[in-house]
């Protein structure tokens, strides 16, 4: 099954952007946390948050149950 980006619900803090990018990249969710940090102190915050923003609302929020593939349907005449 191919991965697929989600916002991680279990392990958020604001909205689970960051964690879910660091679920996707499988990195530890506390050095994005802290680019983000920098990032935000760097670009002077609101490109940051515009950025963070967006990506709540683009990225979707992860399914409680994981969608089964269709190679996993059987059809039966």
């Amino acid at each position: 099954m191919k991965k697929k980006l989600y916002r991680n619900t279990e392990e958020k803090m604001i909205a689970g952007v960051l964690s879910g990018l660091a679920e996707y990249y499988e990195h530890d969710v506390v050095l994005y946390r802290l680019l983000a940090v920098v990032a935000l102190i760097l670009t002077g915050l609101m490109p940051g948050v515009l950025i963070y923003l967006a990506a709540w609302v683009v990225i979707p929020e992860k399914p409680s149950v994981e969608p089964v593939s269709k190679e996993d349907y059987t059809v039966y005449n």
